[in-house]
């Protein structure tokens, strides 16, 4: 697994509000011994304190609530059937641009011409969406990203 699956998976185990040795938290992660007090220096720069106890019985216990959606803790496929268009409209968030897009309707029979301030990329069950503000209905919307045929990236937009 990659570094912050992993990481996600060691704040899971502590979670429990058991005490892990290093050894049993780099066996269940399948990584070496310095690996998970790597992790654990990562986590504590991102704000959660692993509390050590020192000695032959000691180990690692996590002294916070945090709560890990277990969507990410199980990786599972992302739908995305265009990259090019996730790419723009990646682009255009970090530039803060509006789109002009072209969405087609859950019928899949209408089309419609949208004009779109982008703010994030998010996930909308397995699939890529884009929350951004439409000028048309003046609120905010989801788009899923499968769903847009055509997009145009346009000037910036105040936020």
């Amino acid at each position: 697994m990659s570094k912050i699956s992993n990481v996600l998976m060691m704040i899971e185990y502590l979670s429990s509000g058991r005490k892990y040795s290093i050894k049993e938290l780099s066996e269940k992660l399948e990584v070496s011994p310095r690996m998970i007090r790597v992790y654990k220096d990562e986590m504590e720069k991102a704000g959660i304190f692993v509390d050590t106890i020192k000695g032959p019985y000691g180990g690692y216990i996590l002294n916070q609530n945090i709560n890990v959606p277990k969507r990410f803790i199980t990786p599972k496929p992302i739908n995305i059937k265009n990259k090019d268009i996730w790419n723009l409209v990646n682009r255009a968030i970090k530039e803060k641009r509006k789109c002009l897009i072209e969405y087609v309707a859950k019928d899949e029979k209408t089309m419609s011409t949208r004009i779109i301030h982008p703010y994030d990329l998010i996930l909308l069950g397995d699939e890529w969406g884009v929350a951004a503000y439409c000028e048309s209905k003046e609120e905010i919307r989801h788009f899923y990203v499968n769903r847009i045929k055509k997009l145009s990236i346009l000037e910036k937009f105040s936020n």
